[in-house]
Formats: C-alpha cells, sequence, structure tokens
C-alpha cells in the first residue's frame, strides 16, 4: 500500500473519527462546570481535583513525548549545523518577540489606565507578598540555568521539566547522529516507543470532559462572577491586546515571512484552543502542538526544538500581562509609574519573564516577584487581581500557544525546513490531521528525504493504522 493511498481520507475513515464529539462533550463540561460553581460554590471547590488529575496525566506524557520527538529528528539530520542554526534563531526571535509584547502590555496599560478608583482591602494586601515568596524560590537567573541539567540521564524523563528532557534529548539526538549506520536500530526503537507514547495520550485525551468541568466548577466556585464584573475593564482590555497581538502583529509577521493566513492556522489549531480554554493550561495542549505542527510541514527537528524552547522563553502572553498588570496595580494603589519607571520595569521584565516557566502559577508569581524586586511598595496590591487571575490565564495561555505555534512555521522557513506544497494543503483542508492515532503514518520529510537527512532512518514514524 502505498503512502498516498494511506492517507486518502474516504467517506468511511471520516465515518470513523468520533473525536469530533470529545469536543463537543467539552463544551458541554465547560457550560456545567460554570454552572455548578456558580450555583453551588462549595461543590466547585471540591471537584477541583479532577482539573488537576487531568493536567498530570497530560504532563505525565509531556517528557516522552518531547524526548521522542527530538531525538527521532536530530538522529536523522545529517549535519548538526542545521540544529544549532535552529537553536539560535529560536533563541533570538524568542528574546525579541517577547520584548515586543512587553512593550504592546505598556501601551495598553497607559491608555486603558484600568486601576484608577479601586482600593485595595486588607485580605487582599497579604496575597502579594506569598506569591513573591513563591516566585523567589524559584531561584535566580543562575539557579535558573543550573536547573536545565538533570541529576542523572534518566531523571530528565522523570522530573517533569520541560528544558531537562530537551537537554537530554539533544545530548542523545546528537549521540546518535554521530554513530551514524549503528545508531539506526536504537532509531528505530524510539519510534516505536513514540507510537506508543501518542497512542496512550489519544486515550488520555477522552478524559478532556471531566477535567474541564472540574478545573471550571473549581474557578467559578472560588471567585465567583462578581470578582468579573468588578475587574472587567483589565480583563476585557487584556483580551483585547491579546486578540490584537496574535492576529495584528504575529498574523502580519507570519504573512509577510510565510505568505500564509493566521485564521486559516488557527482554525487549523480550534480544538487545541478549545483544550486550553477548558483547562487554563497551555501545557495541556503541547504534545499536540507538537503533533499537529509535524502534519503541517515543518520538519521534525525544528519542531523538536522550537516548541519545547518556546514553552518556556517564548511566552507572549505572559509577557503582556506583566507590563499591564503592573500599570494597574501602581494606579490601583495611587502611586502610578513615571515614564522612566516603566521602561526600566519593562527592562526587569524582559529577564524575569523568562523564569515564568519554572513557577507553579507562573504569571501571577513572576509579577509579584518582579515588582517586590522593582518596587516593593506595590507588592500589596497584587491582591486585587488574584481573584480574576485565573479568568485571565486562559487568554495568556492561547496567546503563549499562539505565539509558539506561529513561532514554529516562522523559525521553519528561515532555516528552509518547512514543506510549504504540504503546509498550503493541510491549511486548506485536503489533508486533515489523523485525530484518531493523533499523527500520521508518515512526514513531508520521509517522503522527501532532502540533502540533510539520513536515508535509512525512514522506519522510525508512526502509524496511523
Amino acid at each position: 500500500m502505498t503512502n498516498d493511498t494511506r492517507r486518502d481520507r474516504t467517506p468511511a475513515a471520516r465515518k470513523r473519527d468520533r473525536t469530533h464529539w470529545l469536543y463537543m462533550a467539552v463544551i458541554v463540561a465547560v457550560v456545567g462546570g460554570v454552572l455548578v460553581g456558580w450555583l453551588a460554590p462549595e461543590v466547585g471547590k471540591d471537584l477541583g481535583v479532577l482539573g488537576t488529575l487531568f493536567i498530570s496525566l497530560i504532563k505525565m506524557m509531556i517528557s516522552p513525548v518531547i524526548f521522542c520527538t527530538i531525538v527521532l529528528g536530530i538522529g536523522s539530520v545529517k549535519a548538526a549545523a542545521k540544529v544549532g542554526k535552529v537553536g539560535g534563531l529560536s533563541l533570538v526571535y524568542f528574546l525579541g518577540m517577547s520584548t515586543v509584547a512587553l512593550g504592546i502590555g505598556l501601551l495598553v496599560g497607559n491608555l486603558l489606565d484600568p486601576g484608577t478608583g479601586l482600593s485595595l482591602s486588607a485580605d487582599a494586601s497579604a496575597a502579594g507578598a506569598g506569591l513573591a515568596e513563591k516566585a523567589h524560590g524559584a531561584g535566580g537567573t543562575m539557579d535558573f540555568l543550573a536547573s536545565i541539567i538533570p541529576t542523572s540521564l534518566l531523571s530528565a524523563l522523570t522530573a517533569g521539566s520541560v528544558l531537562q528532557t530537551l537537554f537530554v534529548a539533544l545530548l542523545v539526538g546528537f549521540g546518535l547522529q554521530a554513530m551514524g549506520s549503528q545508531g539506526e536500530p536504537i532509531l528505530r526503537g524510539i519510534g516505536l516507543v513514540q507510537k506508543l507514547v501518542f497512542r496512550i495520550l489519544s486515550m488520555i485525551l477522552w478524559l478532556a470532559p471531566i477535567g474541564a468541568f472540574g478545573a471550571i466548577a473549581s474557578v467559578v466556585g472560588q471567585t465567583g462572577l462578581g470578582a468579573v464584573t468588578a475587574l472587567g475593564t483589565l480583563m476585557l482590555g487584556f483580551y483585547i491586546t491579546c486578540v490584537i497581538f496574535v492576529f495584528g502583529v504575529l498574523g502580519l509577521l507570519l504573512r509577510a515571512v510565510t505568505g500564509f493566513s493566521v485564521f486559516k492556522l488557527v482554525k487549523y489549531l480550534a480544538r487545541e484552543y478549545l483544550l486550553i480554554f477548558a483547562t487554563s493550561s497551555s501545557e495541556s495542549a503541547l504534545p499536540r502542538l507538537i503533533a499537529k505542527m509535524e502534519h503541517l510541514g515543518v520538519q521534525r527537528a525544528t519542531v523538536g526544538i522550537v516548541v519545547p524552547t518556546g514553552y518556556s522563553f517564548n511566552l507572549d502572553g505572559t509577557a503582556i500581562y506583566l507590563t499591564m498588570a503592573s500599570i494597574f496595580v501602581a494606579d490601583a494603589m495611587d502611586m502610578p509609574l513615571t515614564l522612566t519607571e516603566q521602561l526600566s520595569l519593562l527592562v526587569f521584565m524582559i529577564i524575569a519573564s523568562k523564569g515564568a516557566a519554572g513557577v507553579s502559577g507562573a504569571g501571577l508569581a513572576t509579577l509579584a516577584g518582579g515588582l517586590q524586586s522593582h518596587r516593593p511598595e506595590l507588592l500589596d496590591g497584587v491582591g486585587l487581581i488574584v481573584g480574576i487571575d485565573r479568568f485571565m490565564s486562559e487568554a495568556r495561555a492561547v496567546t503563549n500557544f499562539s505565539g509558539n505555534a506561529i513561532a514554529t512555521l516562522l523559525i521553519g522557513t528561515w532555516t528552509g525546513t518547512v514543506d510549504r506544497v504540504r503546509v498550503r494543503e493541510v491549511l486548506s483542508g485536503s489533508r486533515p490531521f489523523d485525530e484518531a492515532a493523533m499523527v500520521d503514518d508518515h512526514l513531508p520529510e520521509d517522503e522527501h528525504p532532502d540533502s540533510d537527512r539520513a536515508a535509512a532512518p525512514a522506519a522510525p514514524v508512526l502509524s496511523a493504522s
């Protein structure tokens, strides 16, 4: 049977795809969670464990997915310099785009001036100190860099650290690359492990409605809808800013560099957006983003480097949030920041935002830690937004996710590791993503090996049968 035959999506094959029911169930679960959290807050709070368990299941699979993807990608690329080029361009792009996002947040925060007229309650004033302690407990820049190296080669796969997994996968990938033909059996074995990992992940995703119900019920039960109304200006401004950033700034950049439409890309990733909204976590969609960007036509080595690295360093939504929230807090406490202080804060947050991925509740904790270091007298004001932070986390997560999807296409284009013909076919709908098996039977570079790829490691691919 040929590759083309295996890819044909006949009416019978389409009928076997039942995953659309899964995402319809997620929508129903979200509505039900809002109602339960609103009408029975105490019950809603107790249901939060369901959302936590689902996210834990997803996180359990992230390290194996990243490890297999990077090892298979790098291990089958002949030129190590090509991988280094992808990594270098990624870091430069992430730094530049995060700076732009911080600047946009600063601009919108000044235009909206949402914090004026609010007052700080006694209960809220103590919240900032606890969050700042959590942020500083993660250590400084050197501690962050030191944490990338795991205690052992295997512990990176069990510690749950994306950067540790990325580091070990790079070492293994380059090691197999240097072994040449002797490394081919290992690559085939890792290909089978990857197939197993994605099968398990596809089963876990059927629990998404339960996780979404518990997560949303807990959020609404803890905060109530009153907090949303009281701080609606900040929330609305933040959501609008994120939309403008994704479709305006990133969308125009994507169109200028690649010629592809951000609207078609967003449509292609629609199910991932729903999963993120339901769980308030972009990590829940990380494995699917890797699979979908490979299916889109970006080579595995590029996807394996850009996506995991971007989840730690390319946090556009978090960057916008940090500067907007800082101005909000300063205005609410009647201690507005001068232009010089705002620019100084922007430079500080460029550094602080890079450590956000290593902190639980990254956005709020990093904000508190940044204010304590830069303007400690504003720390108590963080308590003003604790109640609505979970509602804003969806916008942060979706923006971070979008930024990493677009970054993968951009860097793939700059490094020549994207199949433009296939991208057009996928975005037009003529090559649908195989939801049943998470990924395709073969990827573009398996069909058309270029001069930088070894011909032999064609076996370690995933089967959709």
